[in-house]
């Protein structure tokens, strides 16, 4: 292992390399992220920093030509002690950053200047940031009629998931996490087959399996009223509020289980209005055809425009990230050692 990590540069690597250049040219700065989908949102939060003395190239990690993709956990443990001013990782949260320090990688994660972090799960998270998913809707449909209130559906439930949520975190605080995991979580806030007119009980029915699964961990843990209680704080502290949980649970489960289900019904629903609109307008049928085929060809795949989502820049978890890479790219941000040896 020693000797395939050695083939890894490292942060002073990259700095021999930057000096061997002219002295007016600008410092190449390698981030390591986990996914190819990755590459694009780290650009975004990276871009403003750079200048006339640095730019950044955003990258997943390599290793004797072989292309390295996979858990933050295994990434992390193959860059720390390489990491460094010329070279950063840049992660999804995951739970490491709630869990405050409870695994190795959450306070390497925590400790490491230079390695950012989303403070929100995931990446995915973030781009079904709750107050734009209706630009999200008018950039694929072109009609820009609400037929739903998706900010406070996400409201709601979030507010139905956050104690049990809290249980999730207090539990991945403990050293018996596997109790229950966040699969097991994930399933009792699934919510099944969204359809507008069925929102209500799909809130509802959540807020029963919640309830439920509550009672049944409040008779296993009968005395952690007080731990539980001093959890909740801690979420709260860290900007976890009972209206924002959805930024905090697993980024798969809310983008392809919660948030792009309601998006595919809304958005199927707006375009057939507006299809219906331009059969009715139509003075004929070669002027239909040509609206329809020039409307149809102007819709966007759903999935596609909600991974380009660019509104998680008014978050607050994206404004906290950004304030980590101003602090990291002034002078004074000191090498550290490695925590994994």
């Amino acid at each position: 292992m020693a000797n395939r990590l050695k083939s890894y540069v490292s942060s002073q690597y990259i700095e021999a390399a930057n000096r061997m250049k002219p002295k007016t040219a600008r410092r190449r700065i390698v981030a390591y992220v986990e996914a190819y989908d990755d590459i694009f949102f780290w650009r975004t939060v990276l871009s403003r920093f750079e200048n006339s003395e640095r730019y950044f190239e955003i990258m997943l990690p390599t290793r004797v030509g072989k292309l390295e993709r996979g858990k933050k956990a295994a990434m992390m443990k193959l860059l720390m002690g390489k990491v460094g001013k010329n070279m950063i990782a840049c992660v999804d949260a995951d739970y490491d950053y709630l869990t405050q320090g409870a695994s190795e990688v959450s306070r390497e994660m925590l400790n490491n200047p230079y390695i950012l972090h989303t403070y929100a799960y995931a990446i995915e998270n973030l781009q079904c940031y709750a107050p734009t998913l209706r630009d999200v809707c008018v950039a694929v449909t072109l009609n820009d009629r609400q037929l739903f209130d998706m900010e406070e559906y996400l409201r709601e439930y979030s507010q139905a998931i956050f104690p049990l949520f809290v249980w999730s975190i207090w539990y991945y605080r403990q050293d018996f996490y596997k109790d229950f995991t966040i699969s097991d979580f994930c399933a009792v806030i699934e919510t099944g087959n969204f359809t507008i007119q069925k929102a209500p009980e799909i809130l509802q029915r959540i807020r029963r399996k919640v309830g439920t699964r509550i009672a049944q961990l409040q008779r296993e843990h009968p005395d952690a009223k007080e731990s539980y209680l001093a959890v909740k704080e801690s979420l709260k502290e860290l900007g976890v509020t009972p209206d924002t949980t959805y930024l905090y649970i697993q980024g798969h489960h809310l983008f392809d289980g919660v948030v792009l289900p309601m998006l595919k019904k809304i958005c199927s629903q707006l375009i057939s209005e507006r299809q219906n609109e331009i059969y009715r307008q139509s003075q004929h049928s070669t002027q239909r055809k040509n609206e329809i085929s020039c409307y149809t060809k102007s819709v966007s795949d759903i999935e596609g425009t909600l991974k380009k989502n660019l509104g998680y820049v008014m978050s607050e978890p994206f404004r906290r990230i950004q304030a980590d890479a101003e602090r990291l790219f002034q002078p004074s941000v000191p090498e550290i050692p490695n925590y994994f040896k």
